[in-house]
């Protein structure tokens, strides 16, 4: 696969990529911490690194719940990390007219699952000319994803990842279908895998979604086995006190071990093939 993004290193490394960070961008010093915390892993292991943070939540269950510490803001600090720490950036968009507002500040512009059809976002993300990651919604088949290419290559820009981030199963769980990474693969775009937004648990009485923290390394492991290019995870140097998806994030302090076993298993299946 062709990730052409910029600054992304170690590509013919035989790895696959991670996209990490905090869900949200809650202050300069909780992101500045789990960036260089990532990147120094990411480099002893040679694993392609994109650091991920929301500027804004636009997707909240309660109207009370946290959403940024405002647009620009957010967006500069993901801009300086990406400058300081020479690594690609990465957040998500919401409407059309936030795709020309954020593509200075990052490398990949990310589409949000619930958004994927949304015809003007994609082809407004696409004419940008960033990479953009399309995530496949929780009601949408792997087949379908191929609709939501063509709205960002458009334009012309064919710098495209897709994720799959789990299936809806009745009102308050995820699973996810291994054989849809294979389909979506065979359209010729890197395919990640969202690990702990595929085990959350949303719609939850009391309005905060919970999650299955527990299961992160079972569905690694399951999605490095069947090939995946990518994973995607929402990591935190402490998730108790996160603002927004807590209850599924990795601690950061787990980063490096679970990383290591799945590099080990990486390199297992890539010595039988």
């Amino acid at each position: 696969m062709n990730y052409q993004i910029p600054r992304l290193k170690h590509i013919n490394c035989g790895n696959f990529f991670i996209i990490a960070g905090p869900c949200v961008i809650e202050d300069n010093e909780t992101a500045y911490q789990t960036a260089r915390s990532i990147k120094n892993v990411s480099d002893e292991l040679r694993i392609p690194f994109i650091f991920k943070g929301s500027y804004r939540k636009a997707n909240r269950s309660r109207l009370d719940s946290f959403t940024g510490i405002g647009d620009k803001k957010a967006l500069e600090i993901l801009a300086s990390i990406g400058k300081e720490l020479d690594i690609p950036v990465l957040t998500d968009i919401h409407s059309a007219g936030e795709a020309e507002m954020a593509a200075p500040f990052v490398d990949v512009i990310q589409i949000p699952a619930f958004l994927c059809r949304q015809t003007d976002l994609l082809t407004a993300a696409g004419k940008t000319g960033k990479t953009v990651n399309i995530k496949k919604g929780q009601f949408l088949s792997p087949e379908a994803m191929r609709f939501a290419i063509d709205k960002v290559a458009f334009n012309g820009n064919e710098n495209i990842m897709l994720t799959e981030r789990g299936t809806m199963f009745g009102y308050h769980d995820m699973v996810v279908d291994f054989r849809g990474i294979p389909v979506m693969q065979s359209e010729g775009f890197p395919v990640v895998l969202d690990i702990t937004h595929s085990l959350q648990q949303p719609n939850q009485d009391e309005g905060i979604t919970g999650g299955k923290p527990e299961l992160i390394e079972t569905i690694a492991r399951a999605g490095v086995s069947v090939g995946i290019d990518g994973l995607f995870l929402e990591v935190h140097p402490d998730p108790a006190s996160a603002k927004s998806d807590g209850a599924n994030m990795l601690h950061l302090e787990l980063l490096e071990g679970l990383l290591k076993k799945l590099v080990a298993l990486r390199l297992t299946i890539n010595g039988f093939s």
